[in-house]
């Protein structure tokens, strides 16, 4: 897999840079926004890892402009374990964050685990009402609509329509997407959760992810 890798430490990218490279995976360095994003309209990379602490334009602005024509997963890189940047981040489009310093291997199973629910489930499609995901080509659709969903969303909504009866608790959405073992804070999730709910709301769904209180999520009325 080719990765994006934005920070402006050159030693980290160094570090980050081996330990990919070593887990099999092809790496392009920036060390600034713009750079990043000049590299990423012309190498299609499948993940960016991005560094929110950046000169100039920050990682924010970067990740924001990069969603503007890309559904490419987001990794953010953050030196300060501040829940504003990971929600600003979330709301954003990123799928995952890591907070520095943290080990290359965290780093690498992250990005592992991110780029295998990217790649999606075999089945070719899902479909309740309205609603269809076109799991081959990773395309969300609501009466025909496409509906621009981040890696993460896009699984969350797999997860939820490939058993729509299933009431699924937040335990089993986390292995899910994340994978057995994964440590992932319930506020990421619930960032997750709250981007999908809006944009399927905007685009006609507002009730298609359904909670049972204390007890998990399922899907809801799809139109």
């Amino acid at each position: 897999m080719k990765i994006l890798l934005v920070d402006d430490d050159p030693r980290l990218r160094d570090l980050v840079r081996l330990a990919l490279e070593r887990a099999g995976h092809a790496v392009i360095l920036a060390a600034d926004g713009r750079t990043a994003l000049t590299h990423a309209t012309r190498e299609a990379p499948d993940l960016v890892i991005l560094d929110i602490g950046l000169p100039e334009m920050d990682g924010l602005e970067t990740c924001r402009r990069l969603r503007a024509g890309s559904d490419v997963p987001i990794l953010f890189l953050t030196a300060r374990d501040d829940e504003i940047d990971r929600v600003l981040g979330f709301e954003m489009g990123a799928d995952d964050y890591v907070t520095k310093p943290f080990s290359p291997r965290e780093l690498v199973a992250r990005v592992r685990a991110i780029l295998k629910r990217t790649a999606g489930p075999v089945a070719p499609q899902l479909r309740q009402g309205a609603l269809a995901l076109d799991l081959k080509a990773r395309i969300c659709r609501v009466a025909g609509a496409e509906v621009a969903l981040t890696a993460t969303e896009f699984a969350l909504l797999a997860a939820l329509m490939s058993e729509p009866a299933r009431l699924m608790s937040r335990a089993a959405l986390v292995v899910a997407l994340w994978g057995p073992g994964s440590q992932v804070a319930d506020r990421t999730l619930d960032s997750h959760l709250r981007n999908l709910r809006r944009k399927l709301a905007e685009a006609g769904l507002p009730a298609a992810v359904e909670t049972v209180h204390a007890q998990g999520m399922r899907l809801g009325p799809c139109g």
